[in-house]
């Protein structure tokens, strides 16, 4: 498995090797030894998550708050996503900057993003089909959300998506500087120490 830090700290792309034959093909969508040396600390599994989306549809940005968190790896086992990471984390360097990585069923690729970070994805596809496998089971008291169509974020959703299509609660969601001064998000500095306590 190859994997590609992102150039937001915390946020790394798994590419697996896929065997293939006359009968289809093969391929480890997760191995925790590919992880664990990429991150430095284990990943332990306690929730997995799938969902099915239509083209068009956005699921995100959402977050949850640290500790414990929720540590994500993400893939797409149908069809196709444009996968964003956001940093969340208020006094990170690179915080409100954004990222994206296309996850599909051609090349098979993982996004893992550690606590603390914004997760959004659009399908590309009808019946994209996404499986998360995620640190921390759901809690809905620590976990929020930030609006995707926040101008001050500004990610860029492209045309292939077509319309887009989000829930009512992610259209409720807040923008990132109203969650900052609300104090509803994630510290840099609990972050690390949170990922210093994992090693």
């Amino acid at each position: 498995m190859q994997t590609r830090q992102l150039s937001i700290p915390g946020a790394v792309e798994f590419t697996p090797v896929q065997h293939g034959d006359d009968r289809g093909l093969f391929y480890e969508h997760y191995r925790p030894e590919p992880v664990v040396d990429a991150l430095g600390h284990g990943f332990t599994v306690r929730q997995g998550n799938t969902s099915v989306s239509r083209r068009g549809t956005v699921r995100g940005i959402h977050y949850a708050l640290v500790p414990p968190g929720q540590a994500k790896y993400v893939t797409c086992l149908t069809g196709a996503v444009l996968d964003f990471v956001i940093d969340l984390r208020v006094g990170s360097p690179d915080f409100g900057t954004w990222e994206s990585v296309r996850l599909d069923d051609v090349d098979r690729r993982a996004l893992y993003l550690a606590e603390g970070l914004g997760h959004c994805f659009v399908s590309l596809t009808d019946g994209a089909i996404v499986s998360y496998l995620v640190s921390e089971v759901y809690n809905p008291q620590r976990e929020l959300g930030i609006s995707p169509l926040d101008k001050a974020v500004g990610l860029e959703f492209p045309a292939e998506a077509g319309e887009l299509l989000l829930s009512p609660k992610d259209l409720a969601a807040p923008s990132l500087a109203d969650a900052q001064a609300a104090g509803a998000l994630p510290s840099y500095d609990e972050c690390l120490a949170f990922e210093r306590s994992l090693e």
